[in-house]
């Protein structure tokens, strides 16, 4: 599972980005920007899709709570992307790296002349030695926030689109537990990490349960969600706990970390 000279899409939840307060986690920010600016410099391609627009712009708008209504939620999305993009900004430029922003709506990749455009805007940033960062563009978009069947799902199965579109080799999700158990960790002190899953079934489903973390939207079912699309489309994906992200070397030094879905293909 060596990943040396891929192309690595990696998806960093709410969970991660903000602390306890629902502030930037500036430390997770600046050790992020670190690491996967050192993979780069080790001859991969690295893609990052960021979630945190919401809850970092709920914040810096001073709101007592996360927002419930779509206006203000757009509203603390555009504050906090700009919020969120400004601090990778300034951590990957700490490391000589330069990043650019894409936000994209569920249009962005149903259309097929607006899919083959984003795939040649990731080749060109990609080619150029760019790190693209990608969310979903909420601002703008009230599909991802009022629905109940979201498309994207807090950006879980967006970073398996993305993978599909950058035709990457690998997907890593950063989640807030290790990785995928046989029951709920938090619940049950006997629960067993799964260290790989080649086939993703009903079973697995019903093992995945339900919500996530209290900041974020997504829960493993997502992520379960988004591995049976990168998979299905020969992409493997390695779900794995985001708080240690020193882990992502042990990924390229070829040890076991997290759960690893193996690609279909």
């Amino acid at each position: 599972m060596g990943l040396k000279k891929r192309r690595i899409v990696i998806k960093i939840g709410t969970s991660t980005l903000t602390n306890e307060e629902g502030k930037s986690n500036l430390r997770q920010m600046e050790k992020l920007a670190l690491v996967l600016s050192d993979l780069q410099n080790m001859g991969n391609e690295i893609v990052l899709v960021s979630s945190g627009a919401i809850a970092v712009g709920a914040n810096k708008m001073r709101l007592a709570e996360r927002p419930t209504s779509m206006r203000m939620k757009q509203a603390a999305a555009a504050v906090g992307q700009c919020e969120n993009m400004f601090l990778y900004d300034k951590f990957f430029g700490y490391f000589d790296k330069t990043v650019g922003q894409i936000l994209l709506n569920a249009e962005d990749i149903t259309q097929e002349e607006k899919k083959e455009n984003l795939s040649n805007t990731f080749e060109a940033l990609l080619e150029k030695n760019i790190i693209p960062i990608v969310n979903e563009n909420d601002s703008v978009s009230y599909t991802e926030i009022e629905s109940e069947e979201k498309l994207f799902s807090d950006n879980d199965v967006l970073s398996a689109v993305v993978a599909i579109l950058c035709r990457a080799d690998l997907l890593v999700i950063l989640s807030d537990i290790d990785g995928f158990f046989d029951k709920d960790p938090r619940f049950y002190k006997d629960a067993k990490l799964i260290n790989r899953i080649d086939e993703i079934t009903e079973e697995v489903y019903k093992l995945a349960g339900g919500a996530g973390s209290r900041r974020g939207t997504g829960g493993m079912r997502t992520k379960l969600q988004a591995a049976e699309l990168a998979t299905s489309q020969g992409i493997s994906t390695l779900v794995m706990n985001g708080k240690d992200l020193g882990q992502l070397y042990d990924i390229v030094e070829g040890k076991k970390v997290g759960t690893l879905f193996s690609s279909r293909k």
